[in-house]
């Protein structure tokens, strides 16, 4: 059976995570690597324009401390994020506002970014969606022209060094957590302009303790063990397990890849990346030459060819789409994962993503075109591990299941 998504990270890359745990080059040195892959020093700034640590939660947890927000202000929200980004958001005071979304775009739309805007609104927090680059000037028109921040959720947008975040972003944040592009199993890279911010976001991010190296070690050896177990035959085993043992593999997989389990959830994502982490994370934007985002591209370009005007894609319409994950939309999505899951092709519809639920006030911002969306969405294995044998068998199942098409997500 073919898992629903293969790691972006090789043998050798593991390896050398594990090497790192032994030995690595010193902190700084690695930092200023991977900071400066991002946004290169200048003479006049010699510190790079980028800051490097353990998640996006956690830059993002303490840029929010550092930039002290009035109480009670909005962040309009795309309206499909993680739900750890609200959490972290709530935490600090502000109130989460979802910004409904165009299924072609997956851009928030404008006409509810007007709605949504009252006078307590500080700024806007966008994602960038299963690989699909936005275009962002509308978006950056309306914040200047209402004095709002843009923050820019990049984790499921990283390519190469063609896409480094929007320059005129306040914020950009990168993710390498384990199902991310160029994977580093954890690790983030905030871009941040604003230098004295950046200054004070360095210095008390020094204060925090490390990761343990210890704990990173075990981790590597525990993603070396699924990715062995993503391989079609150890897959099939894997499933036939989990239902022997009457459970599933959305439940087992959705536990496995959480980021941050037990414990204080604060607490946890307060530390800075060891070493360690650090080194294979500039190992991994090293490599980053978009080879292998360019086969995952085709892959899904060449499968959406083959289904033609069968399936509707969400995204399509966005300027650019990597397809970090593979999505369709069904109005039978349970039936069809059924039926992919029979001929070998481990569709799900289990998502990390959810809907931001609306302030209990302004219940009319519900995003109703986002549930709607997560409602019909389905996941399939397109990787460029994926032959072309089998993304035709794949095609030919799909087509075989095909269903008049919902018009409210058509387009």
């Amino acid at each position: 059976m073919h898992a629903r998504k293969r790691l972006d990270i090789s043998w050798m890359d593991l390896l050398s995570g594990m090497g790192a745990c032994v030995h690595a080059r010193p902190r700084r040195e690695l930092e200023h690597e991977i900071e400066s892959w991002f946004a290169p020093a200048r003479p006049s700034e010699p510190d790079p324009g980028a800051l490097a640590c353990l998640s996006i939660r956690s830059g993002l947890d303490l840029y929010l401390r550092l930039l002290a927000l009035p109480p009670k202000s909005e962040v309009l929200v795309s309206a499909l994020t993680i739900p750890d980004m609200w959490r972290v958001l709530e935490h600090h005071g502000l109130v989460p506002v979802p910004v409904d979304l165009d299924p072609l775009t997956l851009a928030p739309r404008m006409d509810v970014l007007e709605r949504a805007r009252t006078p307590r609104t500080r700024a806007i927090l966008v994602a960038h969606l299963l690989g699909a680059q936005l275009d962002l000037d509308p978006l950056i028109a309306f914040a200047r022209r209402h004095g709002l921040l843009v923050w820019e959720d990049c984790a499921q947008a990283f390519r190469d060094q063609g896409f480094r975040g929007d320059a005129r972003a306040d914020l950009s944040m990168f993710s390498f957590g384990p199902i991310k592009t160029a994977a580093a199993l954890a690790g983030a890279v905030l871009v941040l302009p604003d230098p004295e911010l950046r200054a004070r976001w360095r210095a008390a991010h020094e204060q925090y303790p490390l990761q343990s190296t210890r704990g990173y070690w075990a981790r590597l050896w525990k993603y070396s063990a699924l990715k062995f177990l993503t391989l079609p035959a150890p897959y099939a085993l894997f499933v036939r397990l989990c239902a022997w043992r009457g459970t599933t593999q959305d439940a087992v997989i959705q536990s496995t890849v959480r980021g941050f389990i037990g414990g204080d959830f604060f607490e946890r994502i307060r530390h800075a990346p060891s070493r360690a982490l650090l080194s294979l994370m500039a190992r991994r934007l090293r490599q980053a030459d978009g080879s292998r985002i360019a086969e995952r591209k085709a892959k899904a370009e060449r499968l959406i060819a083959l289904l033609g005007s069968e399936y509707r894609f969400p995204g399509l319409r966005a300027p650019v789409h990597t397809h970090w994950v593979f999505t369709l939309l069904s109005e039978r999505p349970e039936e069809l994962v059924r039926a992919l899951r029979s001929e070998g092709f481990d569709a799900t519809q289990v998502a990390t993503m959810k809907a931001v639920p609306a302030p209990p006030d302004r219940t009319e911002l519900a995003p109703r075109q986002a549930e709607e969306l997560l409602s019909r969405m389905v996941y399939l294995p397109v990787y460029p591990e994926l032959s072309e044998k089998e993304l035709e068998r794949l095609a030919g199942v799909l087509l075989r299941c095909a269903e008049p098409q919902l018009s409210a997500l058509a387009g």
